[in-house]
């Protein structure tokens, strides 16, 4: 641990993939497997309307983003059932908030950083896990998400920290490339057996 905070002052987490299930993909792939539609080709066309819609920054509400999804992809069913189908799948892993607790424990400031719409504060009501971190970052109520780059340097300009002692767990290959590009240190997460060893290459190995 003391390696750990020789190295990094904040260490932000991804929430879905990372500190949750995936319900976002592992939903629409069970929207996309009943409907008849190819899932891989709907899970990436539901990623660009949420953001083309401007949903996951705010921007518009969430009946305009199914509407949308609808007419392009011509899925049917009621908003609230479609929901379900997503928000049921977010699992949170309980190894992952204990990991959290060490982390904060040990002096760290340890938080979120998220591309999600207002489903993450519904989340929040359902399983009560912002109370392990602060701050909460989510790109719904930035107004903006980790496609765009220059958020990293908004992050780290709001916690006032050097963005090489920033350390960001995510899932997404291009979110921990952008973070490595403005200077973060980032760390692509597979599982969370792999975690510690990805650590311990970096020379920040703490026991997860």
């Amino acid at each position: 641990m003391e390696n750990l905070k020789s190295k990094v002052d904040v260490v932000l987490f991804d929430f879905g993939g990372v500190l949750s299930a995936e319900g976002w993909k592992k939903g629409l792939r069970v929207i996309a497997d009943n409907q008849g539609l190819d899932a891989d080709r709907f899970i990436s066309e539901a990623a660009h309307t949420i953001y083309e819609t401007g949903f996951i920054t705010g921007k518009c509400a969430e009946t305009d983003f199914w509407n949308a999804l609808k007419k392009k992809t011509g899925i049917e069913g009621d908003n609230a059932s479609l929901l379900h189908e997503l928000m049921s799948r977010f699992i949170l892993d309980h190894r992952m908030i204990d990991f959290a607790k060490k982390l904060k424990a040990a002096g760290l400031t340890v938080g979120i950083l998220s591309d999600q719409t207002g489903w993450l504060d519904q989340l929040n009501d359902r399983f009560d896990f912002f109370k392990y971190f602060d701050p909460v970052f989510n790109s719904y109520h930035l107004g903006k998400g980790k496609r765009d780059a220059s958020l990293f340097d908004d992050i780290a300009a709001v916690l006032k920290t050097p963005p090489g002692r920033i350390l960001f767990i995510d899932d997404d290959q291009g979110n921990v490339e952008r973070a490595r590009q403005k200077g973060w240190q980032a760390l692509l997460f597979t599982d969370y057996e792999s975690l510690g060893l990805q650590m311990d290459r970096l020379g920040q190995f703490i026991s997860v």
